[in-house]
């Protein structure tokens, strides 16, 4: 037998499997999944004492701008449709996802800010966390989520500059694009919980 043969071998014997998802996507499911607990505690505790409360929200506290949250919710659901976009052009051909990522990005970063602009509105109407129970669940819940914008922003952001310089491995992408996605798709259900 050769050398190159003997190679050969060993390729086709190698015992080790290989993995169904990437180490960085696994690791990124793992920790989205305890996100999702502890928002899971918080929307739950959230229903309990609004279900013991005589009225909610109380009675002198600033109602929350259900229309304007809902306009900003639609451009958090857009970003996630700019990443899957980008996604899609990452596959075909890497220099087509710039546009679609910055644009998720663009729209990620308006979310962030816009719901920091409704927190200082909020605050001056005086709904602050020791107004009322309604107040301390509303930033605990939203501020969390706003964290975790953050967060995601921060990881597309990385994501974005790695694809600027031709450095944006598929595995790193994917993670970042489930840590969005959890981003994204969490949001509706705490504006529907939290808003109406």
């Amino acid at each position: 037998m050769t050398p190159r043969s003997i190679a050969s071998l060993r390729v086709i014997s190698d015992p080790r499997p290989r993995p169904v998802l990437p180490s960085a996507v696994l690791g990124m499911l793992i920790f989205v999944g305890a996100e999702m607990m502890m928002f899971a505690g918080l929307m739950s505790a959230y229903s309990i004492v609004k279900s013991g409360a005589l009225g909610w929200p109380p009675p002198g506290q600033p109602r929350l701008p259900v229309e304007a949250t809902a306009f900003n919710t639609a451009v958090l659901l857009a970003s996630g449709l700019a990443l899957f976009v980008a996604n899609r052009a990452f596959a075909r051909d890497r220099n087509l996802a710039r546009r679609p990522l910055f644009c998720a990005l663009g729209l990620g970063a308006f979310f962030v800010a816009f719901q920091g602009y409704e927190w200082v509105s909020l605050i001056r109407q005086g709904l602050t966390l020791t107004s009322s129970n309604h107040g301390s669940f509303f930033y605990l819940i939203v501020g969390m989520h706003g964290l975790h914008a953050i967060a995601g922003l921060t990881v597309l952001g990385r994501a974005a500059f790695k694809l600027a310089n031709g450095l944006l491995a598929p595995s790193t992408f994917a993670a970042a694009q489930v840590f969005w996605y959890f981003v994204v798709g969490l949001w509706p259900v705490l504006y529907f919980m939290v808003y109406l």
